[in-house]
């Protein structure tokens, strides 16, 4: 990949542009907070050729969340599962929103 390439992709927030330092720094978090819910599963970083985590925009958002949940007093294992819920229930309903504007599209005497 190219530095044209890269600079293209920064308003991708599935690129993976920030290291586990500057991720920790923006999120005003430990790397072993970044490392704890990495093995809760509620985010996978992708690699660097060199081996080093790398996170998107995408997924800093889901640890924020995750960390006001255990600044709240959730222990991480919990807030990492409601992260993971939370992130599936605005999926069903987003999907179930297109279901719905199909149907009526389809059928505009179903809608009234």
């Amino acid at each position: 990949m190219t530095a044209d390439d890269s600079f293209g992709r920064l308003d991708d927030d599935d690129y993976p542009a920030f290291t586990m330092g500057r991720a920790a720094e923006v999120l005003g978090t430990t790397q072993g907070f970044l490392r704890a819910i990495g093995e809760a599963r509620l985010i996978t970083p992708l690699r660097s050729a060199g081996g080093h985590r790398r996170y998107s925009r995408y997924q800093l958002r889901i640890a924020a969340r995750a960390r006001e949940l255990v600044d709240q007093g959730t222990p991480i294992e919990a807030a990492c599962r409601i992260v993971i819920l939370e992130d599936q229930l605005e999926e069903a309903q987003r999907i179930n929103a297109e279901h719905r504007l199909t149907a009526e599209l389809s059928d505009p005497a179903a809608a009234a």
